[in-house]
């Protein structure tokens, strides 16, 4: 059973580069729960066919794509990650898509058993980046 440091530590180390390779799935419950502004998914298989799709469109759709990754910290029995999704997309105009969110990882049995993110902007806002030009 890993410590809470020991999950802090994989998420720090996870987060950053979920765009480019695949996460360490050994830290979540087989029956995990994620939820975004537009998703919510239950089961591990799921929960991995997330992350496979990020990285699938990430590199299909973006010429850059980033997550940056600002803090994970303990928070009431919970971790806290914040965090930006930026990017430019394989446009002609070449926009810009630009988002901070949080995550809220629940912990049960030291595993995390739900993953729900937060966005500082609603999803239309968001898809509305889509269609400005770029710097």
């Amino acid at each position: 059973m890993p410590t809470l440091d020991a999950l802090m530590a994989t998420l720090k180390q996870d987060l950053p580069t979920l765009f480019e390779r695949d996460i360490a799935y050994d830290i979540y419950t087989d029956d995990i729960v994620f939820q975004d502004p537009v998703n919510t998914f239950k089961g591990k298989f799921n929960y991995r066919i997330i992350f496979w799709t990020l990285r699938f469109h990430g590199r299909l759709f973006f010429t850059e794509l980033c997550f940056d990754l600002h803090d994970v910290l303990p928070q009431d029995g919970c971790i806290l990650a914040t965090w930006t999704v930026r990017g430019t997309l394989r446009l002609p105009w070449k926009p810009r898509l630009l988002f901070n969110g949080t995550s809220t990882y629940k912990l049960r049995d030291g595993l995390i058993y739900e993953h729900i993110d937060t966005w500082d902007r609603k999803p239309s806002e968001i898809w509305r980046q889509f269609w400005q030009k770029g710097n």
